[in-house]
């Protein structure tokens, strides 16, 4: 329970910004009363957004050419744990909206550009979703492989070994901080893994460079700061993972807003 159990900070400011106007073509997610995502939504009267309306996604540079799906997860400075998740696809060589922002926490202290083992953090880049999602339930109907959890199943957060940051199954605990996935309840309920120190981001794993960087459900019920990774509330969780897919090379950036340009 080690990553995933930070009960920082209370639900206040969790009230999901104002509806984008999608145009994109449904991709995922038809589920109500979710978002629908890629599908036309109107936005709502006198509704404020916490976010400026900008395509945040065309501001990108560094994305790989074959990549049509992107999630921006941004925030207004490094320091805090409060961040919206916008879900963008590229449509005719153009970048649309494919959701409305939804709110989301990071680690409990803010944005990072040097994240290292054991310092509640989010890593700040561009990184890929990986190969498998997981989860302690049922498959959700993702489109990726899915892995539905067991007792006995690891997430390696050793440095000293040989498989850090990456699943295991094992009978024994892998040492240092691994984490028991099967026990993570409710922010395990299914999951997927950002690619941050690991491969396709590096070749192998940096020993102390962190470890089990994932896109999860929020520990609680009104959503709290991580150590780490990107939470968001269950349903928009699923919506998210069931729109991903890999045949679109999606990617996930995580940044101030501020700091965007360099990606």
């Amino acid at each position: 329970m080690k990553r995933r159990s930070l009960l920082l900070g209370a639900a206040a400011g969790l009230t999901a910004p104002a509806v984008l106007i999608p145009t994109a073509p449904a991709l995922g997610a038809t589920r109500p009363p979710a978002p629908t995502w890629g599908a036309t939504v109107p936005a709502p009267r006198r509704a404020r957004s916490t976010v400026p309306r900008r395509n945040l996604a065309a501001r990108l540079t560094t994305l790989p050419t074959q990549t049509r799906q992107v999630i921006v997860v941004g925030a207004t400075s490094y320091t805090t744990t409060y961040a919206t998740l916008e879900a963008y696809v590229k449509v005719r060589g153009r970048w649309q909206p494919a959701s409305s922002p939804l709110p989301a926490r990071i680690g409990s202290k803010g944005f990072s550009d040097n994240h290292v083992e054991g310092v509640p953090t989010t890593p700040t880049g561009v990184y890929s979703i990986g190969p498998t999602m997981y989860g302690i339930a049922a498959n959700p109907g993702v489109r990726y492989p899915y892995h539905r959890l067991v007792s006995g199943d690891w997430w390696n957060e050793n440095p000293s070994s040989a498989r850090y940051n990456t699943f295991q199954h094992s009978s024994t605990n892998p040492g240092g901080a691994s984490e028991a996935l099967w026990q993570e309840t409710p922010a395990y309920t299914h999951f997927a893994v950002i690619t941050y120190n690991m491969p396709p981001n590096v070749a192998t794993p940096v020993p102390n460079a962190g470890s089990g960087i994932f896109l999860h459900q929020f520990s609680t019920s009104g959503g709290n700061a991580t150590a780490g990774c990107v939470s968001l509330a269950r349903d928009h969780l699923v919506d998210v993972l069931t729109w991903l897919d890999p045949a679109l090379s999606p990617r996930i950036v995580l940044s101030p807003y501020a700091q965007l340009g360099r990606y």
